[in-house]
């Protein structure tokens, strides 16, 4: 495993230092696998990789890559506004001119997610768009035949589930984020698309539909329908994270990206797909103004430091060759982002969030990430307090404005 230490060109031009966030099951051995794939059709290349904890991966790229002669050579990227932080500083190659035809061609709608100022700052593996990830089984157990489109008939199952001794849905406050979803999506469903685009891009939150969203999950939370602890609960690590309360039976549902499937076949008793593992939409909001369907996520792509060696390049480049994205897809339980790639998704969740995805006319990315780093954690933090009960709704939308007046 890598450190923190050296790069590789302070080094020699052979070694690739390599940082992604997948730290266990087959996600972890696909990239063992990719960089052994490389090195033998690469001789004398050398891949050294560090496998960082999802929760831990952006402070300790942020942190190695204030040097970059002393960061990684390829990284996953934070997006967003976070990934625009690095240009910026000077800690990501313009790939522009560098990238594959493959990827031009089979990526052409996920390569946006890395363009900024229209040039090209990584390569894309993945699509991940959000939605509820749920157990069909325990629904059928609470009477409940088909999946909620509006919020209204969504806490009505929630209630449905608890009357029936069902904990409704899984919440892994602990890490903030996932908190937060709820907030984001909510604020997707009641804000207009072009109010909505003025908070994310103009960081202008005056319109009451950013308060509504808040109200709206203080009203969900009151029913008392998140997990016994939710606030100490961590998201995807182990049996007694959110996740694994879903993957177990523990709890019906769970707000998530669509690498969901991916997280839960490695919490399963017998670590395989969760075989009742069902998903909708994230549903309309009564009275709200959002666009109808449209969807919210993230492009995972991969980065190289300034400071490589040239073979970091072609090594972002061969991850989106069609065989390795339909490994990828296979592994992580994925969409992938090649549109070459995606006959090689059979999960039957996963092909329902594909069908959303390919029916909507637009995907937001994650919030917090279109904000960047100060503001994105101010509105995340800004909902834990509200569940925690050390605020409300108005004072979300306070300490998002606060942070975006110290820019």
């Amino acid at each position: 495993m890598a450190g923190c230490g050296t790069s590789s060109n302070a080094n020699d031009d052979k070694t690739i230092t390599f940082w992604h966030n997948a730290s266990s099951g087959d996600g972890k051995q696909y990239w063992a696998d990719l960089a052994a794939a490389f090195e033998k059709k690469n001789p004398g290349v050398k891949i050294e990789i560090q496998a960082i904890q999802n929760e831990d991966f952006a402070g300790k790229l942020q942190t190695a890559m204030q040097d970059p002669a002393s960061g990684p050579d390829v990284y996953m990227s934070l997006g967003g506004a976070k990934t625009q932080e690095m240009i910026d500083a000077g800690q990501s190659l313009d790939l522009t001119d560098k990238i594959s035809d493959t990827v031009k061609t089979d990526m052409k709608t996920t390569l946006s997610a890395a363009t900024f100022d229209g040039k090209v700052y990584g390569v894309p593996v993945s699509v991940e768009p959000g939605g509820i990830s749920y157990s069909k089984d325990l629904f059928s157990q609470a009477g409940i035949t088909e999946a909620p489109t509006t919020f209204s008939e969504l806490k009505a199952d929630a209630q449905k589930l608890k009357d029936a001794g069902i904990t409704p849905i899984a919440l892994g406050g602990k890490d903030a984020w996932p908190a937060a979803h709820w907030y984001y999506w909510l604020a997707l469903r009641e804000c207009s698309p072009s109010v909505y685009s003025k908070g994310t891009e103009k960081q202008d939150f005056s319109d009451k539909c950013w308060t509504r969203a808040g109200d709206d999950l203080k009203e969900l939370a009151d029913m008392d329908v998140f997990n016994e602890g939710y606030m100490t609960t961590t998201a995807q690590q182990g049996a007694n994270s959110s996740a694994g309360l879903l993957a177990n039976h523990k709890a019906a549902m769970e707000l998530m990206g669509a690498w969901e499937p991916g997280v839960l076949k490695d919490l399963t008793p017998d670590q395989q797909p969760m075989a009742d593992l069902g998903f909708f939409a994230f549903p309309s909001v009564d009275g709200g103004k959002g666009e109808d369907g449209a969807l919210m996520g993230g492009v995972t792509y991969f980065q190289v430091n300034p400071e490589a060696p040239d073979i970091a390049v072609d090594f972002v480049n061969f991850m989106a060759e069609k065989d390795n994205q339909e490994k990828y897809a296979t592994a992580f339980s994925t969409i992938p982002a090649s549109t070459a790639a995606r006959g090689a998704v059979n999960d039957e969740s996963l092909k329902a969030v594909l069908e959303f995805l390919n029916q909507s006319s637009s995907m937001q990315l994650w919030m917090d990430t279109a904000l960047g780093t100060n503001i994105g954690t101010a509105l995340n933090s800004g909902v834990v307090n509200m569940l925690s009960g050390k605020g409300s709704s108005q004072d979300i939308v306070k300490a998002m404005q606060d942070a975006a007046a110290k820019g």
